[in-house]
C-alpha cells in the first residue's frame, strides 16, 4: 500500500514542510533511508543523518530546526517516536489476518472458540478452555484445561498457558513464554524437599504484554497477577503470588521472588532482582542489575545494591575506582604515624 505524505500528516496531525504529494510504501531508519520510505528522527544523536537520508518523508518534532537543506519531505509533530509508533499500528492493523482451525489442529470437543479465531497447525486448545474472538493462536502453542484467553489475543509459536488461567483482552504472548507453571513452593523435611501443591492461577489482565521464554508461575492460593498494560521483556521471572500493577514496565531478565507487589507505572532495568514479600510503590525506577532487599516508596529512582539515589550511586562508583589508590595512601599514612609515635615515645 501507498500514502501520501498528505494522507500521513492528516492521520498523525502534523505539519508538512515539502511536498505533500510524496508518497511512501515502507518504514526504514534514517541512516538506512530509500526511496519511498518513510523514516523518523527524535533522538539528537542521528541529526546528522537527516541531510543525507534517502527516505521520501521523515517525521521529526516541531522544535526541529535544518542547518542545512533537507531532500525528503519532513513531517512535523509533537512527539515523532509516538507518531511513528501510530503509523506502525495502522501497518500492522492493515495486514490481512489468517482465520480458521488447521485441520492438524487440537481442540477439545468442551472447549469454546470465538469469532473469527485462527488456530495454527499443532496448536493444542484443552478441555473446557475458552479462546475469545480474533484472536491468533500460532504453531505449538498450548492453552490448558480451563483456561480463558480473551479477544484479539496474539499467542506466538511455542507459547504454555496451564490449566485454569486467565488471559484478558489485547494480549500478546511471545514465543516459549509459559503462564502458570508450579511457584517454587517445598518445604524442607528430614527426607528432603516436599511439594507444597500451587493451587492457584495466573490472571494477566487486558493489553499486556509478555516476552520470549518470560515466566509467570501461578499462586500457591488465590493467584498471581499482572495488571493491565504491564509490558514484560524476554526472560523474566515473576514468581508465585505477585502483584505487577498497571502499565509497569521490565526489562530482560528481571528476577522477582514470590509474594512481592509492585506498583504501578514502575520501570526496572536489566536484571534487577526483587527479594520476597515486599512492596514496591509507584512509578520507581530501579536501575540495571539493582538488588532489592526491602520495601521501596512512591517516585524512588535509585540504582544498585542495595539500591541507592542516582547521585550518591555515582559519587560512590567514582570512590570505589579510587579504592586501590587511596589503600596504597592510608597504608603510607599509618607508615608514618607509627614512626612518629617511636620518636616520641623515645
Amino acid at each position: 500500500m501507498e500514502f501520501s505524505a498528505k494522507q500521513i500528516a492528516t492521520f498523525i496531525q502534523g505539519e508538512i514542510v515539502g511536498d505533500e504529494n510524496a508518497t511512501v510504501h515502507t518504514f526504514a531508519k534514517i541512516e538506512e533511508g530509500i526511496p519511498g520510505a518513510i523514516s523518523f528522527l527524535s533522538n539528537p544523536k542521528y541529526t546528522s543523518y537527516i541531510y543525507e537520508t534517502q527516505a521520501s518523508i521523515v517525521l521529526v518534532n516541531k522544535d526541529f530546526v535544518p542547518e542545512q537543506e533537507i531532500k525528503a519531505t519532513l513531517i512535523k509533530v509533537d512527539n515523532a517516536y509516538e507518531s511513528l509508533a501510530k503509523l506502525l499500528n495502522l501497518y500492522e492493523q492493515s495486514k490481512p489476518k489468517r482465520v480458521g482451525i488447521d485441520p492438524l489442529a487440537f481442540v477439545a470437543e468442551t472447549a469454546k472458540i470465538g469469532k473469527d479465531v485462527y488456530i495454527a497447525p499443532f496448536a493444542c486448545i484443552g478441555e473446557y478452555a475458552e479462546v475469545g474472538d480474533n484472536t491468533m493462536i500460532h504453531p505449538h502453542a498450548t492453552i490448558g484445561s480451563g483456561a480463558k484467553i480473551g479477544s484479539d489475543c496474539i499467542l506466538y509459536a511455542n507459547t504454555t498457558i496451564y490449566h485454569d488461567c486467565r488471559i484478558g483482552n489485547h494480549c500478546i504472548l511471545h514465543s516459549g513464554c509459559v503462564i502458570g507453571a508450579d511457584g517454587f513452593g517445598f518445604a524442607p523435611t528430614p527426607e528432603g524437599y516436599e511439594k507444597i501443591p500451587q493451587i492457584g492461577i495466573v490472571i494477566l489482565e487486558d493489553n499486556v504484554e509478555i516476552g520470549a521464554n518470560t515466566c509467570v508461575d501461578r499462586a500457591t492460593m488465590g493467584a498471581t497477577i499482572v495488571h493491565k498494560g504491564v509490558k514484560l521483556d524476554n526472560l523474566i521471572q515473576v514468581a508465585h503470588n505477585d502483584e505487577i500493577g498497571a502499565n509497569t514496565v521490565m526489562a530482560a531478565q528481571v528476577g522477582i521472588a514470590g509474594s512481592t507487589k509492585v506498583g504501578e507505572w514502575c520501570m526496572f532495568g536489566g536484571q534487577v532482582g526483587i527479594a520476597g514479600h515486599i512492596h514496591i510503590g509507584n512509578k520507581v525506577n530501579l536501575g540495571a542489575q539493582s538488588g532489592v532487599p526491602s520495601n521501596i516508596k512512591d517516585g524512588s529512582q535509585l540504582i544498585g545494591t542495595p539500591p541507592m539515589e542516582l547521585k550518591q550511586y555515582f559519587k560512590a562508583s567514582v570512590a570505589q575506582r579510587n579504592l586501590p589508590d587511596m589503600l596504597t595512601e592510608l597504608r603510607q599514612l599509618r607508615k608514618e604515624l607509627n614512626e612518629l609515635k617511636q620518636q616520641i615515645n623515645k
